[in-house]
């Protein structure tokens, strides 16, 4: 968990904003009598969270799988995981764990309902963990349904040192698992990249390290249209090894677009004579929008930019990597870019306009240079239109540092509310999960809403609805298209999961009833 990540958003600063902006809709505290940390909160295809990091688990023991240990105290930490439901309940709560440190870097919520999860492992075969250490610090993946039962797991590594940063899903329901590697015979420089594609069932299919002669570490990773995917990464490399642009400064964004074969299709460095970071990436209807921090002047390939402190530096390029507009923003001394989510556009307007994205919504915190000092923080979000010009931004006043605070991670949803998690403590190793879901006016009037949506549609097996209206307690009815009643089910939640699997191929109607009257209807096909 980086360092100075530090806010007191959570302890109660969002209260003091205008009610007739952002409200708390909930928020919960997950207790802990250990350093605790929390790594991504992740949104599930129904609408519900996966929060996860890595906890120590208080007077837990693991019986090794080896006939000549019996049992030994497991004082490392473990995979932590705890799904929440729409309101924010606890649905379950699970752990992972060897009998070392092991340490849950990154999650994905797959497109079947369940989740796989990257990490780095110290342990060798013990507890929960089914392979052997293969030297040092390896990759562990474990795919769960959705209720967090593990599916499969694999241990990936070699003699060198791997640690796990990011984890996608492809369009082939596959995935890459991308990371760092330290000291491999077949690696380039100080530190590398390492990117591994496997098939549904966690079969390796491919791998690949990618980096200079100097340091590369990657930050980011994204699913593309094609199956493939994109990289970003910080650089301090320049030509050498695999890599095949120059270096511009201390640091630099280093971005590749991989096929769904794990093969370079093409590869961009960005960057001038300061330190440029990149942090986040998202997929537009054109292409791609990275973002990150900056501390270049103008110069080189670096085109705007601020003449002192830490700027946002947000680079758009189309599918094939061509450079489409740079923006620069500010806020104060140091700016952290911690997320961004691409909004689209209707239907409609679509149609209209021949685009799809409408805007850009970036979220993050400002501190001030140098030493910490109450009351120099500032979470922001900042609006965008398509082209990067800025429509609109908000400021969250920070309060006194009476507890040791830390932003993880920001997720803006499907419905417009924001989910942010992150650690509070009243000293250092007694850390807290504190997980609060906004809503924003000013956001929820930019995302589209439906009075029903399917997805996905066609189904083959489960399919999803979502309830555009607000209600306290649904009905959703499902017909043939005779007019004969196959399923009825109650629901309070905005998204419910249907099972079609007991369908035969064909038209069906969706249709749903709320307790505020409203109705609805969508045609659902099974293939």
């Amino acid at each position: 968990m980086k360092k100075n990540y530090i806010l007191a958003l959570f302890l109660g600063a969002f209260l003091g904003i205008s009610a007739q902006e952002t409200e708390v809709i909930w928020q919960r505290d997950i207790k802990s009598s250990t350093q605790d940390f929390l790594s991504q909160v992740t949104t599930t295809i129904d609408g519900q969270y996966l929060i996860s990091g890595s906890s120590i688990q208080t007077g837990k023991t693991t019986t090794s799988n080896l006939p000549s240990v019996t049992s030994k105290q497991n004082n490392g930490y473990d995979y932590h995981l705890i799904k929440l439901n729409q309101q924010g309940e606890e649905v379950w709560e699970k752990y992972f764990s060897g009998q070392n440190h092991d340490f849950l870097s990154a999650t994905v919520a797959t497109q079947e309902g369940g989740f796989l999860l990257s990490g780095t492992s110290f342990s060798g075969k013990n507890g929960d963990k089914k392979d052997d250490s293969k030297g040092g610090s390896d990759i562990w993946l474990i795919r769960l349904n959705e209720f967090g039962d593990e599916l499969w797991q694999k241990t990936i590594g070699g003699a060198s040192d791997e640690e796990a940063r990011v984890v996608i899903q492809t369009t082939d329901l596959g995935f890459f698992v991308a990371g760092n590697v330290q000291n491999s015979a077949k690696g380039y420089g100080a530190k590398d990249i390492i990117v591994i594609k496997l098939d549904k069932d966690g079969k390796v299919l491919s791998e690949q390290i990618f980096g200079g002669k100097g340091l590369d570490e990657v930050e980011k990773m994204i699913p593309t249209k094609d199956g493939g995917a994109l990289l970003g990464a910080y650089s301090r490399s320049g030509i050498g090894g695999s890599k095949k642009t120059e270096n511009y400064g201390e640091g630099d964004y280093y971005i590749i677009k991989l096929d769904k074969n794990n093969k370079v299709q093409w590869e961009k460095s960005y960057g001038r004579t300061g330190d440029d970071h990149l942090r986040t990436m998202a997929l537009t209807s054109s292409g791609y929008v990275i973002g990150g921090e900056s501390r270049s002047p103008i110069s080189g390939n670096k085109k705007v930019g601020t003449p002192e402190g830490t700027d946002l530096w947000l680079i758009a390029l189309d599918e094939n990597g061509n450079e489409q507009f740079q923006k620069s923003y500010t806020f104060g001394n140091r700016d952290v870019l911690m997320g961004m989510s691409v909004i689209n556009q209707s239907q409609e307007q679509r149609e209209k306009n021949k685009e799809n994205t409408t805007g850009i919504l970036l979220g993050g915190y400002t501190q001030a240079e140098g030493r910490i000092e109450n009351d120099d923080e500032k979470f922001w979000m900042l609006y965008l239109d398509q082209n990067g010009n800025e429509q609109w931004r908000k400021h969250v006043e920070g309060q006194s540092h009476k507890k040791e605070e830390r932003l993880s991670d920001i997720k803006l949803n499907r419905d417009g509310s924001i989910i942010l998690a992150g650690t509070s403590a009243e000293e250092l190793g007694k850390e807290n999960w504190k997980i609060v879901k906004l809503g924003d006016k000013q956001i929820d009037q930019l995302i589209e809403k439906q009075d029903i949506k399917i997805y996905p549609n066609p189904v083959s097996d489960y399919a999803y609805v979502e309830i555009g209206y607000n209600f306290s307690e649904a009905e959703i009815l499902l017909y043939d298209m005779s007019g004969r009643q196959l399923q009825n089910l109650k629901t309070k939640n905005k998204v419910t999961k249907i099972n079609t699997q007991p369908l035969i191929q064909g038209a069906y109607l969706i249709t749903i009833k709320t307790d505020t009257g409203k109705t609805a209807n969508a045609k659902l096909i099974k293939k």
